[in-house]
């Protein structure tokens, strides 16, 4: 048990050093609004385009990000309390839960620093989608996928059949 608890904190930290280390580089050397093209060819796709986001995913309830920076922290808790209950050989739930909780924590430190949580991956598929989010975003929803992924493997394996009763 206390392999799986070093092993969660591990992918939390990762999480975070990634996700803050590179916001800090975005940060440091991107105004707002500041597009760079690390791969011209793909730039149609893919940018690099410094924005900062208030609310929630897509921009959404701008309003109320103090509201989700509590809902990132109370999910965390909440995941934390629960992690003692993953069965051991749900070891991808446990990696999918690190990730969560890393990229969580990764927005929440965001909101707290700079009052808003700092995107800058710009994808785009031209005339149907433009994202712009950050190395935490992506954690948090492969965590996600993780997590169901395992869950729905698990609902389609048979169950055990129950012992015969004893005479």
């Amino acid at each position: 048990m206390r392999r799986r608890w070093i092993q969660l904190f591990i992918i939390v930290a990762l999480v975070l050093l990634a996700d803050q280390v590179s916001k800090n580089w975005i940060v440091t050397n991107l105004t707002i609004g500041q597009v760079v093209q690390p791969i011209p060819s793909l730039s149609a796709f893919f940018q690099i385009a410094r924005s900062q986001n208030v609310g929630a995913a897509f921009g959404f309830l701008p309003q109320a990000g103090d509201l989700f920076l509590l809902i990132g922290i109370g999910v965390v808790v909440g995941l934390l309390l629960f992690y003692h209950r993953i069965p051991a050989d749900a070891r991808w739930t446990r990696i999918g839960m690190g990730l969560v909780c890393g990229g969580a924590l990764g927005n929440a430190i965001d909101r707290l620093t700079y009052g808003h949580v700092v995107d800058f991956i710009n994808y785009q598929i031209p005339g149907v989608i433009s994202n712009v989010s950050n190395l935490a975003d992506h954690a948090i929803v492969i965590g996600v996928i993780l997590i169901f992924i395992e869950s729905w493997r698990a609902e389609d394996e048979p169950a055990a059949p129950e012992p015969p009763p004893s005479a």
